[in-house]
């Protein structure tokens, strides 16, 4: 069984940890991602993502989601195995979501799937790699919700 590690380090924005968790496992299994590999997700506050950016990624602002493979899928073995961490910010999903005309908690599934999809090696920074990308994150997000997981069930 593939070991998710959901924590929420944050006070500014409730997140359902159960939910965060039932997603990522969706998201792996349906990527057929080996079941010893271990992923974690943690919310954080703003100054905490903030602080990430800056020191990863040379962007001094806060952020939505980062993410941080560690161990490629494909170089897993029966030993468990970290995939990576998936880190975001409730906070900023939340202003992002009222950007969007959508919930909070539909922005944090979306970048969720964003961070995980990342950790699988996937991007966004060409045209081509970004309709994949994207593609990819709306059917994961449909068959999650097709999977009868709904907003606040926890």
């Amino acid at each position: 069984m593939m070991a998710v590690f959901v924590a929420d380090e944050q006070s500014d924005v409730p997140v359902d940890t159960d939910r965060l968790s039932s997603l990522t496992s969706f998201v792996l299994a349906e990527q057929r991602v080996p079941s010893s590999m271990e992923v974690s997700v943690m919310a954080v506050d703003t100054a905490t993502i903030h602080e990430l950016n800056r020191t990863h990624m040379d962007s001094d602002k806060p952020t939505d989601v980062l993410a941080f493979p560690l161990d490629a899928p494909g170089e897993a073995t029966d030993a468990p195995s970290i995939l990576g961490d998936v880190v975001l910010c409730p906070a900023v999903a939340e202003a992002q979501a009222a950007e969007h005309g959508k919930t909070t908690q539909a922005e944090m599934d979306l970048l969720v799937v964003h961070g995980l999809l990342h950790l699988l090696g996937h991007d966004h920074a060409e045209d081509e790699e970004r309709r994949i990308m994207f593609g990819l994150t709306d059917e994961l997000l449909a068959g999650f919700a097709a999977a009868g997981v709904t907003e606040g069930s926890s």
